[in-house]
């Protein structure tokens, strides 16, 4: 977080002026911003970042919101979403910086710089059309900071395919009254490669194994042939572990 990239957002958000996919796809988008950390350096980076959090709490910064993740290969996601041109204007960090007052911020900044050598500034929407979430779509399920990051990536001139069947699978979700819930994020400007992105929440390790487990033996044979079927029309499927960070994450009151 060296560094808020106005002309990368700005540039973005031209791209998205109506944050959907599609005339009738509901999609919010999200600006991610993600540092790859040292692993030796991982305690002294988490130190800094809460150091910032509790300083945008401490202020109670408005017109910013962000949820952070970090993953098994020591990735930290920090992500904010997208509503319109104003949510990249506003001056953040310039505000933060003139209440903690002299040199604080930018020292916090310098050392968070030390932790790691690669970060990435990336958009992605998460797609209601391909979500499922009976009880109605969030982020942050209570109780459930355990994540399954599932990468399905795909060639761009196959898209419509690799998207019918991703229907397909949601609407055997859905006849089958699933308990496993999971959000479908399509790649943006400024991603490697395209991908959809499939997030599933659980309490931990265990009770993701348990949900998996069961969730197969309700959908049956017919989950090996709808996901098969989906898998062929890849290029690569990766999965990433995850867990969710409330420590870092902040939202102002209002």
């Amino acid at each position: 977080m060296r560094t808020i990239i106005t002309l990368f957002l700005a540039m973005t958000i031209c791209l998205v002026p109506n944050l959907t996919l599609g005339q009738e796809t509901k999609s919010q988008a999200y600006w991610v911003h993600e540092d790859v950390v040292k692993p030796s350096m991982i305690t002294s980076y988490e130190k800094v970042c809460k150091d910032l959090t509790s300083n945008l709490k401490k202020y109670n910064i408005q017109g910013f919101d962000v949820i952070v993740t970090n993953t098994a290969d020591h990735r930290y996601l920090w992500v904010s979403p997208l509503a319109s041109m104003a949510d990249i204007e506003r001056p953040i960090f310039k505000e933060l910086s003139e209440k903690m007052g002299g040199t604080a911020m930018n020292n916090l900044f310098e050392e968070m710089n030390k932790s790691y050598d690669i970060e990435h500034d990336y958009v992605i929407h998460l797609d209601e059309e391909l979500s499922y979430m009976p009880g109605g779509i969030t982020q942050t399920p209570e109780g459930q900071d355990y994540r399954k990051f599932h990468y399905f990536h795909y060639t761009p001139a196959n898209e419509k395919t690799v998207r019918e069947k991703a229907l397909a699978i949601k609407k055997l979700f859905e006849s089958n009254g699933s308990k496993v819930e999971y959000r479908s994020y399509k790649s943006g400007f400024g991603t490697r490669g395209a991908f959809y992105m499939v997030a599933i929440a659980a309490k931990d390790a265990v009770d993701y194994a348990n949900k998996i487990a069961e969730n197969n033996e309700l959908l049956g044979e017919e989950w090996g042939k709808v996901f098969g079927d989906f898998q062929a029309s890849l290029l690569e499927y990766a999965i990433i572990e995850g867990q969710m960070r409330p420590d870092m994450a902040f939202s102002p009151s209002k």
